[in-house]
């Protein structure tokens, strides 16, 4: 069943790269008592995801903070050191944090898969973003497959106000 308006995130384990090496990172705690903005992309270093949605939130992020959030977090099914060095590739320093959804969790408990098997993906998550305030979804974007406009940085400025 795919995540609405409303529920509360469910609990799950995404990994983020440090200068220490890679860190757990519980979804309570990142949302909990927060309000973060949420972006999925189907893959890392892929074609629209790095000339696009990662630069998108990246250009946005102080207008996206002013307007009352917390943390923008990006997510993939690649593991946490890919995830890690197109963190670095592509300059989201402090202004975005790449989690890694390794094995899919994240998206198969929110209901949010996409199967990239045909393209030697595997399972990976949906293009999506979502406002998640103090657990819960606030707004919920779902792109089209082969769509980008409802998830994009600019479509959630215009969201926020």
């Amino acid at each position: 069943m795919t995540i609405n308006v409303g529920d509360k995130v469910p609990s799950a384990t995404l990994m983020k790269m440090t200068a220490d090496g890679p860190a757990p990172v519980a979804t309570d705690e990142l949302f909990g008592g927060r309000t973060v903005a949420l972006f999925s992309v189907p893959g890392a270093f892929t074609p629209t995801c790095s000339a696009k949605h990662l630069p998108g939130f990246i250009e946005h992020a102080d207008e996206i903070r002013a307007r009352g959030v917390d943390e923008i977090v990006c997510i993939s099914v690649n593991d946490v050191f890919v995830m890690g060095a197109w963190g670095k590739a592509s300059g989201a320093n402090e202004k975005v944090t790449l989690l890694a959804d390794g094995n899919g969790d994240f998206v198969k408990a929110i209901g949010l898969t996409m199967d990239g098997t045909k393209f030697g993906m595997g399972v990976r998550g949906q293009r999506f973003s979502m406002l998640v305030k103090d657990g819960k979804v606030a707004q919920l974007n779902v792109e089209e497959p082969g769509a980008f406009k409802v998830s994009s940085a600019e479509y959630m400025v215009e969201q926020l106000g």
